[in-house]
């Protein structure tokens, strides 16, 4: 698992599943929708590999078209969280729990 750490969004990628993927459908989505920070490794896997933490927070835009991209065209590798901070305090201040 290859994660990449953006503002404030995590992004997780299965490379297992990267090995057998011929679309490489994320990496093209990153460089059409974005700034194109996702690049292949050696063994073709998307990867931020080539840019420091501090250029992957100042680059990634948060755009969401890689998970897209790889759900749609790819072999479903792609997972992208966006925690919210505070939101189970709230919901359970809310919901009176």
């Amino acid at each position: 698992m290859y994660i990449i750490k953006e503002k404030t969004i995590i992004i997780s990628i299965d490379t297992d599943k990267c090995d057998t993927c011929a679309s490489k459908a994320c990496i093209d989505a990153c460089r059409k929708y974005a700034r194109g920070i996702l690049a292949p490794d050696s063994q073709g896997a998307p990867s931020v590999a080539h840019l420091s933490e501090a250029e992957t927070l100042r680059l990634g835009t948060e755009c969401l078209a890689c998970e897209y991209a790889c759900n749609t065209r790819g072999r479903k590798a792609v997972t992208i969280e966006a925690p919210i901070e505070g939101l189970l305090a709230y919901l359970a201040k809310r919901l009176g729990g």
